[in-house]
């Protein structure tokens, strides 16, 4: 039964409206969007929502008495009920611009970078000859592992928390900024790390801990501050870990020299003008000794043929900003160096070591000869000595 107030449908046209009167008990009149009154038979229509009372809406207007959310109103009749606020029985949506984020996205991995390499990056913001020009400090994780860190200023055997975090991979974050003023605070450094991957498994890397003695006067000289992977703008690189291995440096304890010194004074049995000479002197010796490789490269036969190593990591102290041509470029012109020495010397002997690899840099020492130096003959080196990765040539 169709009453006034009801919403309705055209069956045999489209649209619809609300009922606001009848013509006769035949006809019933619909009032549009727009506010007409079309006269519509009422067998040509059907209701699609209703103002009559029914058992669903009197059933929930109950419930809702009956809950916490609605126990300060109540209804005293069913009439009451209907006529309580629709917009209060909706659920409160909610404002995405408040909700909370709990998406986080996977972190980007790259292919190559399971070693872990950690670098501390030094970015001006303005001109470094300009005396008042503020320097940018960043944490540079150049791997696929997440690193838990804490970086402390070291003061004798006392140390101090000054960063502290968690950095993803392949990621740089802001540590501090400062002027030349504090250049004290980063003068001696620990840097420790713990590296893991979450929710995978992965291969364990011990963790470290890295003393740093960065040279401050660098930051004083515009020509430090060069093109780097990892910046728009030159910036200063010091390296914590490359490769998995952590920075050499050297930190010389006072307490330990002096301790050293007065040790090598009690054994000494010659007293001299200027006490713990001797001692000094040693320790002096064993530092150097530190810095320089353990052994010394024996004395090679005369006769041997001369070894060229052209790996990049002998020639190059560091890769940074290097690309594959640019290393390659300097592999060649080391190579061209060597030949052009030896060419004044028929019969000479040279070992090009450059390794197996994709054998690019071999290819292009093979085109060189065989244009550039056709008078000298060249083969692979023996196996038993150098693998694949290395070509004889023969001055001729």
């Amino acid at each position: 039964m169709i009453k006034i107030g009801d919403k309705v449908r055209f069956l045999n046209d489209v649209g619809g409206g609300i009922v606001s009167g009848f013509v006769d008990k035949n006809t019933c009149l619909v009032q549009d969007e727009d506010g007409f009154d079309i006269p519509t038979l009422i067998k040509d229509v059907v209701a699609v929502s209703t103002d009559d009372y029914n058992i669903s809406k009197v059933a929930k207007a109950a419930i809702q008495q009956n809950t916490p959310s609605t126990a300060g109103a109540t209804h005293t009749s069913v009439k009451a009920a209907l006529a309580h606020d629709d917009d209060q029985d909706e659920e409160r949506e909610t404002d995405l611009a408040e909700a909370s984020i709990t998406y986080r996205p996977q972190p980007q991995q790259r292919r190559g970078a399971e070693q872990l390499n950690l670098y501390l990056g030094f970015v001006p913001q303005g001109n470094v000859a300009d005396v008042a020009t503020r320097f940018e400090a960043f944490l540079i994780n150049d791997c696929n592992y997440h690193l838990r860190y804490l970086i402390l200023s070291s003061e004798d055997t006392a140390a101090t928390i000054r960063f502290e975090g968690e950095i993803t991979p392949n990621t740089k974050t802001l540590l501090d900024t400062f002027s030349r003023n504090e250049l004290a605070a980063w003068e001696k450094l620990i840097v420790q790390t713990l590296a893991y991957k979450p929710q995978q498994s992965f291969l364990p890397k011990p963790p470290m801990a890295v003393g740093l003695r960065p040279d401050c006067t660098r930051f004083y000289k515009p020509a430090c501050f060069a093109k780097t992977p990892f910046f728009t703008t030159p910036a200063l690189l010091i390296d914590i870990v490359r490769d998995d291995r952590p920075a050499r440096t050297l930190f010389v304890n006072a307490e330990e020299l002096n301790a050293t010194i007065t040790e090598n004074q009690g054994h000494s049995t010659q007293a001299t003008a200027e006490p713990g000479k001797e001692a000094r002197q040693a320790l002096k010796e064993k530092l150097r000794h530190e810095q320089q490789p353990a052994q010394a490269t024996p004395q090679r036969d005369p006769k041997a043929p001369l070894e060229v190593d052209l790996h990049a990591s002998e020639l190059l102290d560091t890769m940074v900003g290097l690309s594959a041509k640019d290393i390659l470029d300097y592999q060649l012109k080391v190579f061209h160096e060597a030949m052009q020495q030896a060419l004044p010397h028929k019969g000479k002997r040279l070992v090009f070591i450059h390794g197996k690899g994709n054998g690019v840099l071999r290819n292009a020492i093979v085109v060189a000869l065989r244009t550039r130096y056709k008078q000298c003959r060249f083969q692979d080196a023996s196996f038993r000595e150098y693998g694949f990765g290395a070509t004889l040539v023969t001055i001729g």
